[in-house]
């Protein structure tokens, strides 16, 4: 949870600022801040479609693809300009749709009825990855620029994929 929420707080709040570069749409900030709404829509829709995908793929398949094109789109959005840089940056928020739900019932599953408080507890407070990692994300964007300190979240979204990948070999080790 602490890697999704400031991976996907840390995208949220560069945004504009992004999006406003002469490099990608050197627009007004006022203009890139109401595209910021594709993003977060974006989750929306996603949340609709992923529970259809979830209905049918394995959890920590689907997390695991869905970090990795998170990964895929933010790096594109380091390296490329113009619209293209932006569609990537706010297709992000598509992919993030999944994340929290699947994290927080896959953590949960199979948990004794002693433990699943307390490892709920736990991933509520996870949520503080919201106020580090948009810091960080910060930080990196005044020193090395804010595309490349989109790296931040590239890392969140990277862990997220190794999660992915362990609760899907946990669940299929526990069905045999």
């Amino acid at each position: 949870i602490f890697a999704y929420v400031g991976a996907e707080v840390a995208i949220g709040s560069v945004l504009v600022n992004y999006l406003s570069q002469a490099s990608v749409l050197g627009t007004t900030e006022a203009k890139a801040g109401k595209l910021v709404a594709l993003y977060w829509g974006g989750a929306m829709v996603g949340r609709f479609v992923g529970s259809f995908i979830l209905s049918r793929f394995p959890a920590g398949k689907v997390l695991a693809t869905f970090a990795i094109i998170a990964i895929g789109l933010a790096g594109l959005a380091m390296v490329l300009s113009g619209q293209f840089a932006a569609i990537a940056i706010l297709s992000i928020g598509l992919f993030n749709s999944i994340m929290f739900p699947t994290i927080f019932s896959q953590t949960v599953i199979g948990l004794n009825d002693e433990d699943t408080p307390k490892a709920a507890a736990l991933l509520c407070m996870g949520i503080v990855g919201g106020d580090i990692l948009p810091l960080v994300t910060g930080y990196a964007a005044d020193h090395i620029g804010l595309s490349l300190a989109l790296i931040v979240p590239i890392l969140g979204y990277a862990w997220l994929v190794y999660f992915g990948l362990f609760i899907h070999r946990q669940n299929a080790a526990s069905a045999n």
